[in-house]
């Protein structure tokens, strides 16, 4: 099959590495007009988005939802995953600079609770996302297998069940993820990863979106919620809509039942463990 948006050599890197960037999907001013609908909503909501509204945030802001199908990402992922694609989630992983906050190193597929490690996460940057800013630094080749998690016990690990690791990390091997505004990572979601702290007075933005093929369920048919991107296959999902608008109130209440079963799937993985 003719790649539709990345070279061979980038699926090959995939392959090798768990994780390939630097792609373009937007231009500066597509993404500086995006950052500054964002910092609308920031506005609107006291100042930062509320856990509860960032994910799946798609559901809610009808500009993100175009995002997740817009061709210039959905046919890269298509390149790396096949044509039958859903998002899973979505969310903005915002660190204001200078501040403590950071991500441990971790596995994203560790709570999913999905029955085959094939995903692709799309990182798209809204700011410049660098090494001085707490950018994103990747294990190469770590994607082969799972390894075990623990609880970090530490408040300002940003992931929402603070999990690291548990083996350790070669952080000589780390991969610093730049990327300039409107250029993407995409990475497995087995492949090892975290962040540093924000040193940097300027703040770093980014837009996490989940992409799984339709060979990927649920594991012990727990029920979830996934928006169909792409071809078909996910009728083992319950199947999300667009919103109406900005908030809307009808998306807003189909956006809580679409939470509650992606925290029933994460809180029951992680009670198991």
């Amino acid at each position: 099959m003719t790649p539709r948006r990345l070279q061979d050599s980038q699926i090959a890197q995939f392959a090798r590495d768990g994780f390939v960037f630097p792609v373009r999907a937007y231009s500066s001013d597509e993404m500086a007009a995006r950052l500054e609908w964002l910092q609308d909503i920031e506005a609107s909501k006291a100042g930062r988005i509320p856990p509860a509204l960032n994910a799946k945030i798609h559901l809610l802001v009808p500009w993100a939802w175009d995002m997740v199908h817009d061709p210039r990402i959905v046919d890269a992922v298509e390149d790396l995953i096949g044509p039958n694609l859903a998002c899973w989630g979505t969310s903005f992983i915002i660190k204001n600079g200078p501040e403590a906050r950071h991500v441990t190193w971790h596995q994203d597929a560790t709570h999913w609770s999905l029955n085959l490690p094939r995903a692709v996460t799309a990182w798209l940057a809204f700011t410049p996302s660098n090494a001085a800013n707490g950018g994103v630094r990747m294990l190469p080749g770590s994607h082969h297998h799972s390894v075990a998690h623990r609880d970090s016990g530490d408040p300002l690990n940003m992931l929402g069940m603070r999990e690291e690791v548990i083996e350790a990390v070669d952080e000589t091997r780390a991969v610093d993820v730049e990327l300039a505004p409107g250029e993407m990572s995409l990475h497995h979601p087995l492949v090892i990863h975290g962040s540093a702290p924000n040193r940097s007075r300027a703040r770093r933005v980014g837009f996490a979106i989940r992409y799984i093929p339709a060979d990927v369920r649920q594991h012990e048919g727990r029920r979830n919620s996934v928006t169909v991107v792409r071809g078909g296959g996910f009728d083992d999902f319950e199947h999300e809509r667009a919103p109406e608008g900005l908030f809307h109130a009808d998306a807003v209440a189909r956006h809580k039942r679409a939470l509650r079963l992606g925290m029933e799937v994460i809180f029951n993985t992680a009670s198991q463990r």
